[in-house]
């Protein structure tokens, strides 16, 4: 059974991102999100991804460095959630 907080995440990636004809299933967990030449995020893309993030589960996103790492793959983001809510 899939993650939910995995398929919600690649959810909002597809819906701030604008990947048209991307489903969740077709982003691997592990791709990196920066450099990646399939995802690869440039640093707008990776701004509103940030926002989007901190306005879907309340979290912030300090230092350049600490978006770097929480945007290294979709499991990386889902470590860095759970690690920053309780809840999750």
């Amino acid at each position: 059974m899939p993650d939910p907080l995995i398929v919600r995440l690649k959810s909002l990636l597809i819906a701030t991102l604008k990947l048209d004809g991307v489903g969740p299933a077709d982003i691997p967990d592990d791709e990196p999100l920066i450099g990646s030449p399939r995802f690869g995020l440039d640093s707008i893309d990776a701004l509103e991804l940030v926002l989007a993030l901190e306005k879907e589960f309340g979290v912030k996103i300090g230092s350049s460095e600490e978006s770097r790492q929480a945007l290294a793959s979709v499991n990386a983001l889902a470590a860095y959630l759970r690690s920053q809510q309780r809840h999750l």
